[in-house]
This record gives C-alpha cells, structure tokens and sequence, in this order.
C-alpha cells in the first residue's frame, strides 16, 4: 500500500491531539485531503480511529488515576474533581459528544475514566463525535456543505 508513512503519520497526529498534548490533527487532515493524493474516506477513518484511541487512553488514565485520589502528591484537588463530577452527572454520557471540542474534550474523556463510565458507551459514544468532527473537515475542505 503506498502512502502508509503518511497515513501512520495522520494517526499518530489524531491519537496525540486526543491526549493533553497540545497537537492539531485536523491541520494534517486538511493538508492530506488538499494534497488530492490520498483517498478522503480513509483519512478520514484514520483520523477517527487514531482520535478515538487517544480518547481511550484518556479514559484507562482517568481509571487510574482515581485510584490515587487520596494520596497528598494528587495534582488535583477534590474540590476540582467535585466540580468535574457534578458537571459530568448534570449533563450525563452524552456530554461526551463534545469530546472533540478543544480544551474541554480531553478533561471530558478523562472524568469519564474517573467516574468509570463503561468503556463500551464511551468508546462508542465518543468514535461518533470522533468520526463526525473530521467528516466535517473533510466537507469543508470540498466544499459540501
């Protein structure tokens, strides 16, 4: 299969840009979907499933790092994680269709882990907002919408 650098690349941007790192993937998205080499559909299904892994792994860190909550080094404090909770149990699961939002989808993947959300719902709650958002950009880059 040809371009498979370039497709490896777009899944480790996507898997990244999930994680508290700060990375764009939708930047590489649109300079592959612009670039006319690549099939639109498979960029987008690995931009997905890339963005989506990087949301699990979000979730298995919120798992774990509940289980240190009580020790005095925990970097947040339980009046944050009172909030975060109160906020996730307002709004319920399906808050985390925002998961693609910068800035609020990676705490919301990892609260999710926290509050021990079942990770079949998440996983499949979160591949459709995943999934979505980077149609989205490839729509906008072609022009349909």
């Amino acid at each position: 299969m040809n371009h498979v650098l370039e497709y490896g690349g777009l899944f480790a941007a996507a898997f990244l840009s999930a994680t508290v790192l700060p990375f764009q993937s939708e930047v590489v998205l649109f300079g592959l979907l612009v670039s006319e080499h690549y099939t639109w559909w498979l960029l987008v299904i690995v931009a997905s499933i890339g963005n989506t892994l990087g949301s699990a792994a979000n979730w298995l860190l919120g798992r774990l790092l509940a289980t240190f909550e009580d020790r005095p080094w925990f970097p947040l404090k339980r009046e944050s994680i009172k909030r975060a909770e109160a906020w996730y149990h307002r709004y319920g699961r399906w808050s985390l269709l925002l998961s693609w939002v910068p800035f609020i989808g990676d705490p919301l993947t990892i609260v999710a882990g926290v509050l021990r959300e079942p990770f079949p719902i998440f996983l499949a709650i979160v591949a459709v907002a995943k999934m979505a958002r980077y149609f989205a950009v490839a729509a906008l880059t072609f022009g349909w919408f």
